[in-house]
This record gives structure tokens, sequence and C-alpha cells, in this order.
């Protein structure tokens, strides 16, 4: 059987989360439910990464395993059966061992907010209308570059092997009216990005300090990070594998 990845990005505001639920609508169900539909045979899924109910990914995965022959036109007709809200980006042929989630060598996510009222941005971007030192906020940031357990930025009974996880990019930049964080990693925990966002928005309103932050990540506490930042803020950007699967990842 061939093995295929399956390129999706979506708006996850009406939407349970990624991976399918028992009466629950979900991302991956909606498409399994179009390619039932298309191919005439249920095609099972496995999903990259889990993004909770709310959150929206400019890029995601799954794979499957089929021997039928998904021709370029099945892209078009997919997408004409799932609803606006989700768009499937491209199907590509990928080694037999290759894995959407195990493969992954690094995702990277943003985080949106802004300070003056918007239609535009609503449910998309965090609505925050107080100042926010963006200065301070990358001093924050600063912090969690690195290999560390972040335990404390981590919802708790997540089925984890290690809390461990190595950060090679975080840092806020301003993009119209909008404050984004960026943060690239190997893995990712529950609830981690926006721990950590809602943590470093009480540093750039000036209720927690660098040191502070210091030592929230090293308590490996998760009742000492600030869980506050709404779902809808967060995107998925990208999902990194090495070389032999990504020159295959291309439209």
């Amino acid at each position: 059987m061939q093995n295929y990845f399956l390129r999706v990005r979506y708006n996850g505001q009406h939407y349970a989360g990624f991976q399918i639920q028992e009466n629950a609508k979900t991302i991956q169900g909606e498409i399994e439910k179009a390619l039932l539909v298309y191919f005439k045979q249920p095609i099972a899924l496995t999903g990259s990464s889990r993004t909770d109910a709310g959150v929206h990914a400019r890029c995601n995965y799954f794979h499957f395993q089929t021997d039928l022959d998904l021709i370029e036109a099945s892209v078009y007709h997919l997408n004409a059966i799932l609803s606006a809200d989700i768009s499937i980006e491209g199907i590509f042929k990928v080694p037999v061992d290759a894995h959407c989630r195990f493969s992954a060598i690094a995702r990277g996510y943003s985080y949106h907010i802004y300070n003056r009222k918007n239609p535009f941005l609503e449910g998309l971007s965090w609505y925050y209308p107080y100042p926010l030192d963006i200065n301070r906020m990358n001093d924050a940031a600063s912090v969690f570059i690195g290999a560390h357990d972040f335990t404390s930025f981590s919802k708790k009974h997540t089925q984890v092997f290690t809390n461990h996880c190595n950060i090679d990019e975080a840092l806020w930049v301003a993009e119209g009216e909008e404050l984004v964080f960026k943060v690239r990693g190997n893995r990712f925990l529950r609830g981690m990005v926006r721990a950590l966002v809602g943590t470093m928005v009480r540093v750039g309103r000036g209720k927690l300090l660098l040191a502070d932050v210091k030592d929230i990540l090293e308590a490996s506490n998760n009742a000492m990070a600030d869980f506050s930042a709404p779902a809808h803020g967060l995107f998925l950007e990208e999902v990194i594998y090495p070389a032999d699967i990504q020159r295959q990842l291309i439209c």
C-alpha cells in the first residue's frame, strides 16, 4: 500500500479540536467524512499535531495508507465537499515508514494579540485592551529558549513520556495591529503555548518580573503559570520533517 501525507489548514473556532471524538465536530471527523463521500470507502487518518478546541492551523498533517489512485483532482473535489473553514492543501506520496506525528522533528506556532477593537481580528486573535511592554515580554520569551522541563506550562494528566522540550525560537514581534508570539521547538506539551503566552502577558503588564518567570519554569508546578490565553489566538504554523520526507511535501 502507498503511504500518503495530507496537508490541511483550518479555522478551528467551530470545532471541538483536531482529533476525532464521539458526538463532537472535529477536523479529523470532517475530513474522514469527505474522504468517504468521494472515495466511497472509509480511510482512517492519523494526525500529526492535536490542536485543541478553537485553535487554528495554517499547516497540519494527517497520514494514511491506501491502494486507491489519489489523482491530483481529488484535492479539488474533497475541498468542494468540505466546509469553507477547512482546506486540503495537498496529498503527497511519502516513504513507507514516514509517520506524520513521530517523524516530525519540529513544530512552529504563533499566538496573536490585539488591543484595539477590530472586527476583522475577532475569533482569530486575543482582544486584550491593555498596554503591553513588548520588550519585557521578549526578555521573558528568551528564558524559554533551549532545553527545559516545561511541566509548569503543561496541563495536568497528559500522557507523555517526558515534559522536556527544546525551544529554538521564542520572540514577540509587532505585525500591523497585533503583537505576535512566534515559537518553534522539537515538541510541545498540551496547553503549553497558551500558558507561555498568558504568563508573558503578565510580564508585559508589569504584574510579573523576569525573575518570577525563571522561578515558574524551574518550579515544575503548573499552578504557578497563567493558562488564561484563549484558544482562538493560537495557530499551528508549520510541521517540519527530515529532508527525505520534507522534499516530498511540495505542491
